[in-house]
């Protein structure tokens, strides 16, 4: 009995593992396969990364460039953003395109002075309003004009602006180097952005700085937006590198999104600027009608003494009412 439960036994191990050893006669290669894929698999990742972890040590480096060129570039700008408050006459004066020295500014404000102070003399008016009329003549006139010739000269640089940076990036994406799109625009470009970009180019050549120092002082002779977004592209794309034409080129359309913005700003004020001109135009309207047809009655203003103060107290209320108009209708954009 014993006997024949041994063998019993016998033949069922001898079964187990003759069916093992089959099994894994049919699976060896599969199992082998799949250790070598498992394998494979471990040393691609470890391969990956090993190479991604100089790609993200580059990344983290270039954004650290980044960080570090924009926090310099704004603290220039709250450096020149309390200068451009109260810019130096020179600088104005170069602002506004005018090659006048300031001898020939004070001459033309001493001759304003007189001219305003004679026109005066001759209307009769009293000697406290000539001299008046002279100080304002004098320190007003001049700043006056060279105000209209600067905001126009930037509003003239605006609209030509976002033509230049377009040749920069064909230039770019045609293969020229930045140095030969920034002189094509310093001799094919409308003025004043030709001027500018000359200045650029002779910083260049001629004092030999680098080229994001020579455009970063753009935004000083141009305080306006969009030189100061050109300036801030460029000088990270020197310092950190990338993709210089694809960066203009959203800097070309942001521009000229801002202008069709600035558009419909300007058309929809228009209504409310008019109507402040009306206004404050009206009371010297009415007061040079009232000169030409009834002299004898408006002249007591100019030869009564209560005539004066009644006169004085107008024209400061006058000014108050314009002041507050101007700032209604001032859009920031």
């Amino acid at each position: 009995m014993l006997g024949s439960n041994a063998l019993v036994i016998v033949i069922v191990l001898l079964s187990t593992l003759s069916a093992g050893a089959l099994a894994y006669l049919l699976l060896a290669d599969r199992i082998r396969d799949e250790g070598r894929v498992d394998q494979r698999r471990i040393q691609v990742t470890s391969r990956a990364a090993v190479v991604a972890a100089p790609r993200q040590s580059e990344q983290n480096k270039r954004r650290r460039t980044i960080q570090e060129t924009l926090k310099e570039i704004e603290q220039k700008q709250k450096a020149r953003a309390k200068q451009s408050k109260s810019p130096p006459l020179a600088l104005r004066l170069q602002q506004a395109g005018l090659e006048w020295s300031r001898r020939t500014f004070l001459l033309i404000s001493f001759g304003s002075a007189a001219f305003a102070a004679f026109l005066a003399w001759i209307f009769g008016i009293p000697l406290y309003a000539v001299a008046a009329a002279a100080i304002v003549g004098g320190l007003g006139v001049p700043r006056w004009i060279i105000g209209f010739f600067r905001k126009r000269r930037f509003r003239r640089f605006t609209n030509e602006f976002p033509n230049a940076v377009d040749v920069i990036v064909r230039g770019i994406r045609a293969g020229l180097p930045v140095g030969d799109c920034l002189r094509v625009i310093a001799t094919e470009a409308r003025e004043p952005v030709r001027t500018e970009f000359r200045i650029i180019v002779d910083q260049q050549q001629g004092l030999g700085l680098p080229l994001p120092d020579a455009v970063a002082r753009l935004p000083e002779r141009v305080p306006l937006a969009e030189a100061n977004f050109f300036a801030i592209v460029i000088t990270i794309q020197q310092r950190a590198g990338g993709n210089l034409a694809e960066a203009l080129g959203n800097l070309s359309r942001i521009l000229r999104e801002r202008a069709k913005m600035k558009g419909k700003i300007k058309a929809m004020s228009m209504e409310a600027k008019a109507s402040a001109w009306i206004i404050g135009a009206l009371p010297v309207f009415v007061m040079a009608i009232t000169y030409f047809t009834s002299p004898r009655y408006i002249m007591l203003l100019f030869s009564d003494p209560i005539g004066n103060v009644i006169l004085a107290c107008a024209g400061v209320w006058m000014a108050l009412g314009v002041f507050v108009m101007r700032r209604m209708i001032d859009f920031k954009y």
